[in-house]
């Protein structure tokens, strides 16, 4: 029997990426081979670690996996919602200043650019309804209510999953790191509640057969070697999440301190047809797995989730946000060396076991 075992998406960008990134003036032409060179490095290393899915490692989102989309937009100010880390520094989402809210660009061409040199089925992650509706200001903006701006986002959101799927990925991944977050914001669950709403107004737009080929992610964020909600209960969580309208779920487990807890919590809540890929290496911890460990936290795994309903992942992107340089390429690249090699270990004792 073979288990599944796909990336989240993120992979440190080179440095000399990151820094003409930073530049006050960068080279465009410069900027273009550096990206390409990057892309094209990321596909190759990560086939070579023989993962069965890849992603481009999000090598040409700029500045961070949240904002790709609306970056370079005149109608946005930085000075939107902002998110603190553990590790006391924070991030901050643009806000619209004013109507109407359209993407920049989509991500099918982020897809397409990777697709020139992968030779194994690529994944592409985007960003949640849930996540961009934190854009829209808490005081409205004149001529443009709360309602108009969701309607736009979501044929936004609709548009670019038709556009990857068309282009031929392999699966489509909503980044809902912002679930978790929720909880924590607003304790009631009233907040979750909403993106949860939101999400499958979004979600319910596609058939059964599409909706198979999409997935949710969720983890206590990655950034900088720290998290902004991982102190929050996943079991706070993970009811609302299994009630999304998604085929794959990636939920963030290697670094859980009671993970038999939080796996009895899915089992509890996960539904027939869903399929959920538990994490099983933490890009935050500098220490590289071993494929025994690996091996081990998938056997875990499989004493609570069916077999036919198992898949691994690693626990979130390694670089969601560019300059974030805390975790070296080499080290993303043997992290998911190990989950590769430690899903087939598991999967072997498993198929003997049947």
């Amino acid at each position: 029997m073979i288990i599944p075992t796909e990336p989240i998406g993120s992979i440190p960008r080179p440095p000399e990426l990151v820094a003409a990134l930073g530049a006050d003036h960068p080279d465009d032409a410069q900027l273009e081979r550096l990206f390409d060179a990057a892309v094209q490095d990321t596909v190759r290393r990560f086939e070579a670690t023989g993962s069965p899915v890849i992603t481009d490692g999000e090598q040409r989102k700029v500045h961070n996996f949240w904002t790709y989309s609306v970056h370079g937009a005149d109608n946005i100010s930085p000075d939107g919602f902002q998110i603190p880390f553990a590790g006391g520094h924070t991030r901050r989402m643009p806000r619209l200043a004013r109507a109407p809210f359209r993407y920049q660009r989509h991500a099918d061409g982020y897809l397409a650019q990777a697709q020139r040199y992968a030779s194994v089925p690529l994944k592409q992650a985007i960003i949640s309804p849930s996540a961009l509706s934190l854009m829209y200001p808490s005081e409205g903006l004149p001529g443009y209510s709360r309602d108009q701006f969701l309607a736009d986002l979501l044929d936004e959101h609709e548009t670019e999953i038709r556009r990857c799927l068309a282009a031929g990925a392999y699966k489509v991944q909503v980044d809902f790191t912002e679930g978790r977050l929720a909880v924590k914001l607003d304790p009631s669950g009233g907040l979750l509640t909403s993106f949860i709403e939101l999400n499958n107004m979004a979600l319910g737009r596609f058939s059964d057969a599409e909706r198979a080929r999409i997935g949710v992610h969720t983890c206590p964020g990655a950034d900088h070697d720290s998290t902004h909600s991982e102190e929050i209960d996943y079991a706070d969580l993970l009811p609302s999440l299994f009630q999304l309208k998604a085929g794959s779920f990636y939920v963030a487990l290697a670094r859980e301190p009671d993970p038999v807890r939080v796996l009895k919590v899915i089992r509890q809540n996960i539904k027939p047809g869903q399929r959920v890929f538990v994490g099983v290496t933490s890009p935050i911890d500098p220490a590289i797995e071993t494929s025994e460990l690996v091996r081990d936290r998938v056997l875990l795994a499989a004493e609570y989730i069916p077999l036919d309903q198992l898949g691994t992942t690693d626990d979130c992107g390694f670089a969601p946000f560019c300059d974030d340089l805390s975790t070296s390429r080499d080290t993303a690249f043997a992290k998911i060396r190990a989950r590769v090699e430690g899903t087939a270990l598991a999967a072997a004792i498993l198929g003997g076991s049947r």
